[in-house]
């Protein structure tokens, strides 16, 4: 179950669809038409078909970032898959390669020739979990086709810390005749099936419950089926596929074993895993009606490094596998754009439409920042200059105050109005503001007129007084003087009747 703190996240997006559907598996699919206004959809040449969720897609063709955002509890842990499918929708046979981000972290450079899937489970540290896609190449168009959020209980994978991610490379179920998925796993983790081949025995556990209480909880289904080698003599044996991530990451291996009968007294099963024929784990010894796990992290591997699983001296019985999982783990992850500039960035998103479009981490990854700010190196990047040149803002700026590491504003060329607020002379660091050809109204604040070291442009505000032009009365000024003009005539005429 997922840790009670917090409400389960289970979001199923499938991009570029209109409406809502449950597939096969009871899992409801709905569109992204509420959560993005960037981008087309597009539909799969229909001999590319794989299934109906991935027969659409949201492609983009501006900006070099675009964002999905879901909501998620800060602090909780999450899965996060995506799914391109490229499917000649834009009948170029031309498959594109792009980035994908999420939170303002690297996480990989997608080839669409084939269809791919990309995992990550990880601790999110804001409110909101953000996937992002960058176009790298001219005329190479970004595209997701699904996007799915799942809580995961914060003891699962618990033996990397919360600055690290786990990248899937694959999850394997042996023997299984099927895709295990939900609701047969809470998670919604995908396990493959392996059909048990090149000498191996497949075994059907006799359990008819196993306990899988355990942080990790892997569902029963997974569990059902082993394969095992015909005599103790022999070993299971496996190298790695081809992995999704440079071996420069070190790996991060669950494996899964259960005991598929009750063992009568003259029987044991034991075994050791071993890596490159070397021993590495204590002799493993599954149980019946329960599963045990054994991990590996921070493993350092090359594409040739073996796995074995060999049984002791001791043992009556075979080895056996059941699943297992293999991760890369992630750079250290980032805490994302200073967390007060991100108040203050949405904060204009909020009062201005136009700018809502821009979503994901404001300055990371550091080449794809939002297009009208510019931020320093910072670990954690401050958001140093602001430019809303002719962005067609209209209505009263909002206090984005808490943004104090600013050093240029640059906001001509718009239809702002009401008085230039106060808020602006207390940026310490401002060192450039340029209100020019808007509408502000009134004085400028004295700790903005005061500042010696600011460089201010004001001008093509015809409302706004200076120390060079004295405050010109707006036409409510001029209706409130009319107003008291007729009442002071009209009172002495009252009067004399």
């Amino acid at each position: 179950m997922v840790h009670s703190k917090f409400p389960r996240v289970f979001v199923s997006i499938d991009c570029g669809a209109s409406g809502s559907y449950t597939d096969e598996n009871s899992i409801l699919w709905t569109g992204d038409g509420d959560l993005i206004s960037n981008g087309v959809s597009h539909t799969v040449q229909s001999n590319y078909s794989i299934s109906h969720v991935y027969d659409t897609l949201r492609a983009f063709t501006t900006r070099k970032k675009n964002c999905y955002s879901i909501e998620v509890e800060e602090g909780g842990k999450v899965l996060v898959r995506v799914v391109f499918n490229y499917g000649n929708y834009d009948r170029k046979s031309n498959p594109p390669t792009f980035d994908l981000h999420f939170d303002g972290n690297f996480w990989i450079t997608v080839n669409t020739s084939d269809p791919i899937l990309y995992e990550v489970i990880y601790v999110v540290k804001r409110k909101v979990t953000s996937v992002c896609v960058a176009q790298i190449n001219p005329n190479q168009f970004p595209f997701i086709s699904s996007l799915e959020v799942r809580s995961i209980d914060s003891q699962a994978y618990n033996h990397i810390g919360p600055n690290y991610a786990l990248l899937l490379n694959y999850r394997v179920a042996y023997g299984a005749n099927e895709t295990i998925r939900f609701p047969s796993d809470p998670y919604d983790r995908i396990w493959d099936p392996v059909i048990v081949d090149g000498g191996l025995v497949h075994l059907v556990n006799d359990a008819s419950f196993i306990n899988i209480d355990t942080p990790n909880k892997p569902p029963q289904a997974v569990l059902k089926n082993a394969m095992a080698t015909p005599d103790t003599s022999l070993f299971i044996s496996s190298t790695l596929r081809t992995i999704s991530y440079p071996f420069r990451h070190p790996m991060y291996i669950n494996w899964y074993f259960t005991e598929v009968k009750e063992l009568n007294s003259t029987e044991m099963r034991s075994f050791r895993i071993r890596i490159d024929n070397l021993p590495f784990s204590l002799p493993i010894v599954p149980r019946f009606g329960n599963v045990t796990e054994y991990f590996i992290s921070n493993l350092s591997i090359t594409p040739v490094t073996n796995f074995s699983i060999r049984s002791v001296g001791s043992s009556t019985l075979p080895p056996l596998l059941n699943a297992f999982e293999i991760y890369s783990i992630s750079d250290a992850l980032t805490n994302g754009t200073y967390n007060k500039d991100v108040e203050g960035l949405v904060s204009l998103q909020n009062a201005f439409d136009v700018l809502q479009e821009w979503g994901g981490d404001p300055c990371l990854p550091a080449p794809y920042s939002w297009e009208w700010i510019k931020c320093n190196d910072a670990p954690t990047p401050r958001v140093t200059s602001l430019n809303l040149n002719g962005y067609n803002l209209s209505g009263p700026l909002p206090d984005f105050s808490n943004m104090d590491a600013l050093e240029i504003i640059d906001l001509h060329n718009n239809s702002l109005i009401g008085p230039v607020p106060d808020f602006l002379g207390t940026m310490l660091n401002l060192k450039q503001l340029n209100l020019a050809d808007n509408q502000f109204h009134g004085s400028i604040p004295r700790s903005l007129s005061r500042n010696s070291q600011l460089n201010l442009s004001d001008t093509g505000n015809p409302l706004l007084c200076t120390n060079n032009r004295s405050c010109p009365r707006s036409n409510s000024d001029k209706k409130k003087t009319s107003k008291l003009l007729i009442l002071v005539i009209t009172i002495p005429i009252f009067f004399m009747f």
